[in-house]
């Protein structure tokens, strides 16, 4: 919602927006309610969009809150693991690494994890230019995902343990690792003036809207699509076109990577129209059509819908 008053210069949503923020604040700490720390960026992030759309200092302070309290679990210098931290994976420092739980038994680091730091950094260090804090971190999770966590097809990977170093399955593409690196690196270009990283993102974005394995040859995103109940997979793929959506408006003035974007957003936004609409209840299955109303439906269908404001004017 805080994005669709934003994209379109309206204010619609804005007490709906910031009381629901407030409230998840006040009933938990850094919004962590079950030690995820991508759960706390989630709810972050969410705040710093409500920031964006209504100059809402609270929000922007609640971003801030939850940074601050993530930063804390960085791989590189940790308080509160139980076991050894590798240095390095495969030669190639582990460094700007996110854990995905401050619990200290947790091994995990992952790459929604590591983008969602990525990409609040990022913001953060737009809104409030305050490089300095900001800015560094933001790089060096970037760093760790293109040294450690992305493969040859540029295409980012799922997780590796913080420990011995294991990795999650070469299989494990998922459209919303992709897409919060693709956002995270559209914001770190703008902010740093680094051409490196513009460069990176183009690459993923090509690699992801062209080869992936998660559409089909007309292009309309599968993943999810077999989805009966609400469930994280569902919603996957609203995230990666609210990434493109974000790289989208940072890009204007390259035609190319414009088109590509505009045409990969229409395609999913004409399927949601043509295929799975059934009386403004959107499918999980982006082929349709809906059955009956699900809110996992229209939750991942609401980001195709609200980037198609920036993608179409």
């Amino acid at each position: 919602m805080a994005n669709q008053d934003y994209f379109a210069k309206t204010t619609t949503y804005e007490s709906t927006v910031v009381n629901a923020l407030n409230t998840v604040y006040s009933l938990y700490a850094n919004a962590d309610q079950y030690g995820y720390n991508d759960d706390a960026m989630w709810w972050a992030t969410a705040a710093y969009y409500a920031y964006r759309a209504y100059g809402n200092k609270d929000m922007l302070n609640h971003a801030v809150a939850t940074w601050q309290h993530v930063s804390a679990y960085s791989a590189n210098s940790t308080p509160v693991k139980d076991f050894s931290l590798a240095g390095t994976c495969d030669g190639t420092t582990m460094a700007g690494g996110v854990f995905w739980r401050p619990a200290t038994d947790d091994q995990g680091i992952n790459s929604i994890t590591t983008g969602l730091f990525l990409t609040l950094s990022a913001f953060l260090a737009s809104a409030t230019d305050d490089t300095s804090t900001y800015l560094g971190p933001a790089v060096a999770a970037a760093q760790w995902i293109e040294n450690q966590n992305i493969n040859s097809a540029s295409l980012v990977l799922d997780s590796v343990d913080g420990h011995d170093c294991t990795r999650s399955a070469a299989s494990w593409l998922f459209t919303y690792n992709t897409g919060k690196f693709v956002e995270g690196l559209a914001v770190l270009a703008d902010v740093s003036g680094d051409a490196h990283w513009t460069t990176l993102m183009i690459n993923v974005v090509a690699a992801g809207t062209k080869n992936a394995p998660w559409q089909g040859t007309d292009g309309i995103i599968t993943e999810g699509a077999g989805d009966t109940s609400d469930n994280d997979g569902a919603g996957f793929k609203a995230i990666y076109i609210r990434g493109l959506n974000e790289a989208f408006v940072r890009n204007q003035d390259d035609w190319d990577f414009q088109v590509l974007i505009h045409s990969y957003i229409d395609v999913q936004y004409n399927a949601l129209l043509d295929l799975a609409d059934n009386s403004n209840s959107y499918a999980i299955n982006w082929h349709g059509p809906a059955a009956s109303y699900t809110a996992w439906g229209q939750l991942a269908a609401l980001d195709v819908l609200v980037s198609a404001i920036s993608a179409n004017t």
